[in-house]
This record gives C-alpha cells, structure tokens and sequence, in this order.
C-alpha cells in the first residue's frame, strides 16, 4: 500500500481536530450516535464541496467508488438517510464554531489590505440566495417566492468573511448591523467600516462613533444638513468639496449630535460625482473615495462563492441543513485561502479549487499539485495499472 495519502486527507488535517470535537461535546453532536458523528459528517460534507456534488444519491455514490481509500480518511460509511438525519437534527453551530477556529489559522498568513494606512478595513454588505418556497417554506421572501439573505462582514485583508449570519429574505441589513454582538466583537476600534446607504441608521453610526470605529458611507439624497467650516484645503482636483458638517433633522440631529466630514468627488474613469460621509478626519479625501469603491471587492467575493461553492443547492430542507451546508462551505472556503497564502500558490482561488476537486482522493502531496496546471495535473494522478477491456 502506498504511503502516500489521499489529498482528502491533507484537506482534513488542517481543520483542528481537537477543537473540533470539543464543539461537538459542547452541542451534544454525537447525541444517540452510532458511526456517523459530526468528524464524519464533516468528511462527507467537505467530499462534498470539494468535489461538487450536487445532491446525497451522487455523494453516496461517489464516495462507494472510492471505498478502498475510506481508510486513509477515516469514513466508515456512508448512506443517503444516515447523512439527511444528520442534517435535519446535528446543530450547525458545530460548523459554525468551526469556521471561527479557521479564521484565526487564516488570520495569520494573509496579507494586509493594499491601502497605506494600518487601520483595518471591513465591508459590511448581504445577499440573497433565491429559493423554491413550495421546498422551504420556512424562507418566505415574497408571495411566491422564497430566499435567505447571508449577511457578511468582509475582511479586505486576505478577503475574509470575518463574520457572517443567515436571515430570511425580508429581514432588513440595518437590523443585523444593530442586533449582532459577533458583528459587534469583530468590529474594534480604529477599524474602518465601509457601507452603503441600506446601513445608514444615525443611532447605529453614532453608537459606532463612540466606540472609536470610523465609517464610511454615500450620502443620503434628503439628509438635512449644514456646513460649519471646511475641512482641509483641497488638492485633488478629483475632489470638490471636503466639509465639516451637522445634521439639522428634527429626529437625526438627536441622533447623530456630533460633527461629520461630506467628500464630494468626481470619478475621473466615469464622470459620475459622488458625495461620501465619514466620521473619519485623519485620511485624505481621495482615500476615503478609494475606500468605498473597494466595496466592489465583497460584489466580486458573492460572485465567487455562488459560482464555486456548493450554496445554491441543498441537501437538505431544514433550516438546520441549510445553515449547515453554508458553513462547511465557507469553511472550505477558508481552507482554500489558507493554502493559497500558506504556500504563495501563484494562481487564483479558482483555479485552486479544480486543480484539488481533479485530485481529491488521488494519492499524491498537496504540494506537489501546486506547481502544475490544467495542462500537467494528469502528472500527480495514481499510477494505478487499469484492466483492458479488450
């Protein structure tokens, strides 16, 4: 037997096996178990993300193909039913637990964001996942329409989900940012927080004001509001205005009572002229207009996710299944980050992600694969010698 192991495994021994298991013990997991607990679930779902498996018929079948390598993963087994139950009734705060630990591991080989200044930086946006509401009932959206809102807190350095939370379709953005204490935790201060208008609740950004945590905004079309000096001298010639101002509703000067900064700018690519507002007084007009056009980056990570992980379709109708599938998935997503800043793979997360999927139950090194392509990838394939059929 070779003593190679399987790609499979190299994936599982970077999840931390202990802490693992002590959220299994914390949620009772393994609660009337007889085989299939939470690490074998948690092999089987990863199986699944990695390899893109549409539905629990093509997992069961595909993992029985590769029966004789079960032993270099540790499954013992897997059945259709076996793995719906364990979606239905195993809580996914395990995986949710999970995806935290991995972010500290991640954490510490990324990069930092591409902006000069040391702060950190977040983008705090959502988006929608449809879904067929004769399936999951429990998702109304509309009259007919069923969907989950995922709302992420996204980390420029590294492109990290720092903090992520599901919700129905209706739920509005503002009351997640109001309600969410693992939001509140993630945000510390001197963190930059970058935001659309959806977000704009004055109560909510003057609570982030006190705590020392700068946000960047567009302004809204009727704010109230007076100019009580300018800023700085202006010098971009990008940059039109840089004022010192305070609200003048009725309602919201009681709730924002303190100064704010307005930044109007004119994008030199489009022509459009936009009006930014901030509590931040430190950074130059033309970076805080910098820092919320990066919020193009968290549009371009919901594009990625939606096309290269497994969130769009279920393997389960529950909620309880559903939140279990997207945290696996993003877990994968981190294990991905964390080999490609790990071992500076030259490529994208993408390409990444096929050249594993190709590989996944091949016995080769992980490190190996790194240095090919889709052109030479056939190169880390087993040997195996294969039957004529003729």
């Amino acid at each position: 037997m070779s003593k190679v192991n399987t790609i499979m495994l190299e994936l599982l021994k970077l999840f931390p096996r202990y802490e693992f298991e002590k959220l299994v013990s914390r949620y009772s997991g393994n609660h009337y178990t007889k085989y299939f607990t939470g690490w074998q679930q948690l092999i089987t779902l990863l199986f699944a993300q990695a390899g893109r498996k549409d539905s629990l018929r093509d997992i069961e079948t595909s993992l029985s193909v590769q029966y004789s390598k079960w032993y270099h993963i540790g499954l013992r087994g897997i059945k259709r039913s076996t793995l719906s139950d364990a979606m239905r009734e195993r809580p996914y705060e395990i995986f949710e637990g999970l995806f935290y630990k991995l972010l500290e591991k991640c954490r510490s080989v990324t990069p930092k964001h591409r902006f000069k200044f040391k702060n950190p930086l977040y983008t705090l946006d959502s988006t929608v996942i449809d879904l067929c509401l004769s399936i999951f009932p429990w998702a109304t959206f509309r009259k007919r329409k069923g969907a989950i809102k995922l709302h992420y807190l996204y980390d420029h350095s590294g492109s990290l989900p720092s903090f992520m939370t599901l919700t129905d379709g209706r739920h509005h953005d503002i009351r997640v940012a109001r309600q969410e204490e693992k939001l509140d935790f993630a945000l510390l201060p001197d963190s930059i927080l970058s935001i659309d208008k959806a977000y704009i609740d004055y109560n909510w950004l003057y609570s982030l004001n006190k705590r020392n945590v700068f946000f960047v905004t567009r302004v809204k079309n009727n704010m109230q509001y007076e100019v009580i000096g300018q800023h700085k001298p202006i010098k971009n010639k990008q940059v039109d205005r840089d004022d010192i101002v305070q609200l003048t509703g009725f309602y919201t000067k009681q709730k924002y009572s303190g100064d704010l900064r307005i930044v109007g700018y004119t994008d030199p690519e489009t022509g459009k002229h936009y009006e930014f507002l901030t509590n931040n007084w430190k950074l130059s007009a033309k970076t805080i207009a910098d820092i919320y056009k990066s919020r193009w980056q968290i549009e371009l990570f919901f594009k990625w996710i939606k096309q290269n992980l497994k969130i769009k379709s279920f393997l389960g109708t529950s909620p309880n299944a559903v939140l279990t599938q997207i945290w696996v998935a993003m877990c994968y997503y981190l294990l991905l980050t964390y080999i490609k800043y790990q071992t500076k793979y030259a490529y994208s997360l993408t390409e990444l992600g096929r050249m594993v999927r190709e590989v996944l139950m091949e016995r080769t090194n992980l490190i190996d694969i790194l240095s090919l392509n889709a052109k030479t990838i056939k190169k880390a394939r087993e040997p195996d010698p294969q039957l004529a059929l003729f």
